[in-house]
This record gives C-alpha cells, structure tokens and sequence, in this order.
C-alpha cells in the first residue's frame, strides 16, 4: 500500500498518469524502479519524474498512513477488493481514496449523486433537501461534494431522513471545505456517511481540484439528479461526466426567468430525466433496484367500469393525481372541462395532477385537450 500512497502523493501523477505507468510497468512497486529514460518516454511532468527517481514520497507514505489512521480514516487502492465497485468502473478511476466514516455500509448502497449551484435559491435549497431526505429514508446513498448551496442542503437532508450521506471532497481528509460546514461533516458521520477525498492529507481547496471531485460524485453513483445550475455552473460538468460514465443524468425544472435553472432546464429540454419525485429518481436506476425500493401497485376496490375487474391504482398518486386517474379510461377520452367538472378540483391542481400523470406515463395526452388513461 506505501508504493501506492507514494505515488499518489508525487506532484504531476493524476488518475491518467498513474494508469499509464501501470500499464507500462505493470505494477507500482516497479514503477519506483523505473530508469529516468523510461520515465520520460512516457512524457510526465519533470517534478513527477524527479520524485519518482528520488523516491521522496516512499519515504512519507507510512507517515501519511499513520496520520490517516490518527483522523480515524482508512485507505483503499484501486487493486483492493474493498474499493467501490462502481467507481471502478469508469475510465481512469482515482489510484487512491482516503475516507473516513461507514464508507462499507454506504458504497453498498444504491447511489444517487445530488449537485447543484452554490448560490442556489429557497426553491432549489428546499428541492434538494426533499429529495435528498426522501431517498436516503428509502436507503439511497446521497452522494454530494459538502460546497455550499445545493451539496450542503442535499446532505442535510439525507442526514434528516436518517440515511446514509457521501461527502466527496476536493482537499484533503483533514481538511474540511468551506469550514462553516464542520458540523455538516459531523453529523454525516454520526448518521453513517462517509467522507471520500482522492487528494491527500493538507491538500487546499484549489479550484483545478474540483472537476476531479466531481468525476467520483457521478463515478460512486447509478445517476446524478441536477438541482439547480446557472449557464457556467461546474454541476454541468457533473451532468456530462455523468454521460460519458453512462451514468443517468435528471434534473428539476425551475424558473425559466431564474439564471440558475438555465443550466437544469436544457439540460431536461436535451434528453435528461425530469424529476419532481424521489419515484422518478429510483425509477431511472437500474430495474432490480428500483424494484426493490418502489412501492408495489396497491389493487383498488373500485371496479373497472369497462372490463367489470378491479383496477391496479398505481402506488404513491396524491389525492389529486388519484381523482383524476380514476375518471379516466383507456378507450373513452375526455375532455379536460369534463375533467374540470367532475374531479371538482381547481383549473391549477387539475393541470398538476395532469402533468404529473403524464411525466409518469400513466395518461395519454390527445390533441384537443383530450385525456385517456394508459392501458
């Protein structure tokens, strides 16, 4: 394990360049008995290929364990069984994660990366919030990087929903960013999250640290949900590191006057997932997941007006979306002043139900206003 925290360490040696020394020398014990002309063959940085020569950070590895172990964190390499499954998988995976907490209980949980703008409105803080704690009570893992805005209330509301919470960060273990969310980071600990960082100890809150912080938030996780995000935000780049890791990118629609929906609107008008729900979260998660967590349909005791048998309401409709669902039926459309009429709702909470409905594929929406429940 020393060679591999050594090498961690050695300035100019990321995820990409550790991967090529590996293939080149096929394990990192011999990497540090490479000759300089090897080295530079492979074109690494000079500061890198002068500190693998002098071999300075073997020397500090077992210092840098033993400060780990003190903060009561622990260390998996990339060939150790106990590193996340998922984040394996991606290319170039971090050689190196320091964590501290339940990292077991939490990486065997399904994942969810929750991200969004740093100066967030009440909107977004309070969207994250929900659907953070409506998960994690469900046993989702919220994964988020502790920044301010959007990551912190995801956090929090995962903590809330007494479930489990992963702070990605891009400084070191022992280095808690922004510092206003120290007692954040304790209570992720004492409700069973983990803290996950690839940097190591002493490492500041640079901003070139970030975009790899990001890359394990969508690398631990099935899918990243997008709360809020202005036209530069770096949550975008969560949302395409996302895509290129085939993970499922979903977002919450906001304000089109807001410039922090900008980023989550195109990202639901090119192709991402619209979420209102913790159901629409899990239900983009792989199939024997979102079984096992999504309610089964509840059998109603309302007979089928058409075919004379009970009909399957769909599980967790609100009363609106139920009253609506119900005076549908598959071959007989109806108007939506028909709607209006005979649900005795208000025009705004028909339309809801109405597209609430839609967005889960209950309802076929017809031209004319027309409606007929999905058979």
């Amino acid at each position: 394990m020393h060679d591999w925290i050594a090498l961690n360490m050695t300035p100019g040696v990321g995820p990409r360049a550790m991967t090529q020394l590996l293939e080149r020398f096929g394990s990192v014990s011999a990497v540090f008995r490479a000759r300089r002309a090897e080295l530079e063959s492979l074109r690494l940085k000079p500061e890198a290929i002068e500190s693998i020569i002098s071999k300075e950070f073997l020397q500090r590895a077992e210092t840098e364990l033993d400060r780990v172990k003190d903060l009561g964190g622990d260390i998996l390499i990339l060939d150790d069984g106990s590193y996340p499954q998922l984040l394996r998988e991606i290319d170039d995976p971090p050689p190196i994660l320091y964590v501290k907490g339940d990292w077991q209980a939490c990486f065997d949980q399904p994942a969810v990366g929750v991200v969004g703008s740093r100066m967030c409105s009440t909107y977004g803080e309070n969207a994250a919030e929900m659907l953070s704690r409506d998960l994690a009570s469900r046993g989702v893992t919220v994964v988020s990087g502790l920044a301010r805005g959007i990551d912190t209330a995801a956090h929090r509301g995962a903590v809330r929903g007494n479930g489990r919470t992963v702070a990605v960060m891009g400084t070191g273990l022992d280095n808690v960013y922004p510092h206003e969310n120290n007692g954040l980071v304790r209570d992720i600990l004492a409700s069973g999250g983990c803290l996950v960082t690839q940097f190591p100890l002493g490492t500041p809150p640079l901003a070139e640290h970030f975009p790899f912080r990001n890359r394990i938030i969508s690398g631990l996780s099935h899918g990243v949900l997008i709360v809020e995000a202005n036209q530069r935000s770096g949550s975008l780049i969560t949302a395409r590191l996302a895509t290129e890791q085939n993970r499922e990118v979903m977002a919450v629609p906001g304000n089109i006057t807001s410039g922090n929906s900008f980023g989550t609107n195109y990202l639901i008008k090119t192709g991402a997932k619209l979420v209102q729900q913790w159901q629409d979260v899990v239900a983009e998660m792989p199939t024997e997941i979102a079984a096992s967590i999504l309610p089964p349909p509840i059998e109603s005791s309302a007979p089928d007006q058409l075919e004379g048998k009970e009909t399957v309401v769909p599980a967790d409709l609100s009363v609106h979306e139920r009253t609506v669902w119900g005076l549908l039926t598959p071959d007989e459309p109806l108007h939506i002043d028909i709607l209006l009429e005979s649900s005795g709702l208000a025009f705004g909470e028909l339309n809801n139900a109405l597209v609430s409905l839609d967005i889960r594929d209950l309802i076929r929406v017809l031209p004319g206003k027309y409606y007929a429940r999905r058979s």
